[in-house]
């Protein structure tokens, strides 16, 4: 009995743990460190996401835009399906333009933002626009991307520049973090339409990553 009672004190002082000793809960590391604006992806996410995504852009003013790829487990051999990717990126004028009655907490995404969610064999296609870069700086025009493995916290991989934006220097090159693979486009003009294909490796250069 006094050991009985011995436990329950101990595991009374132990209630914010939710937890007897033995049973203690450790906080799993955050995978890819965190990021600004990655819990953003949640908000108006649709419940059901196919691998194809047409932006609002695609439908304005701009060069449009197809990137297609497949999104590879770890080992860089098996495709990962059902992944989600989201992505938010300026308009035709270097803006985060947002639009009437957007959620407040993602209008500095600009209304330019959708998700795709890999098939089977880890596809996904995006279509949209090139995007401008910011007004009166040196930055490349960019797209941002957040990727949400199933049981992975969503985490943030390099943004999609493009290979043939004078802005994109040698210096600016070489400070690519490369997380999930390079993120340099080599778009193609035919026919009218933008093309550049993209393939992500999970989990590469990606901080806290679990060992597989």
């Amino acid at each position: 009995m006094k050991t009985i009672m011995i436990c329950l004190l101990w595991c009374a002082s132990l209630l914010h743990l939710q937890s007897c000793p033995g049973q203690l809960r450790t906080k799993k590391p955050l995978v890819g460190g965190g990021c600004d604006g990655c819990e953003l992806m949640y908000t108006g996410m649709p419940r059901k996401i196919s691998a194809t995504d047409t932006s609002a852009g695609w439908y304005e003013k701009g060069q449009r835009l197809i990137i297609s790829g497949t999104v590879f487990r770890r080992n860089a051999r098996q495709p990962a399906p059902g992944v989600i990717i989201y992505y938010w990126q300026t308009d035709n004028n270097g803006y985060y333009a947002p639009r009437p009655g957007m959620d407040a907490s993602t209008r500095r995404h600009g209304h330019i933002r959708g998700w795709v969610k890999t098939d089977t064999q880890g596809k996904y296609t995006i279509c949209t626009i090139r995007p401008q870069p910011y007004p009166g700086e040196d930055m490349p025009a960019h797209i941002h991307l957040s990727v949400k493995e199933p049981d992975i916290n969503e985490y943030y991989v390099d943004e999609f520049v493009f290979d043939d934006d004078p802005l994109l220097t040698k210096e600016k090159r070489q400070k690519l973090e490369n997380r999930g693979g390079s993120g340099i486009l080599n778009p193609v003009l035919h026919n009218g339409l933008w093309k550049a294909t993209h393939n992500m490796q999970l989990g590469l250069h990606i901080p806290g990553y679990p060992e597989q």
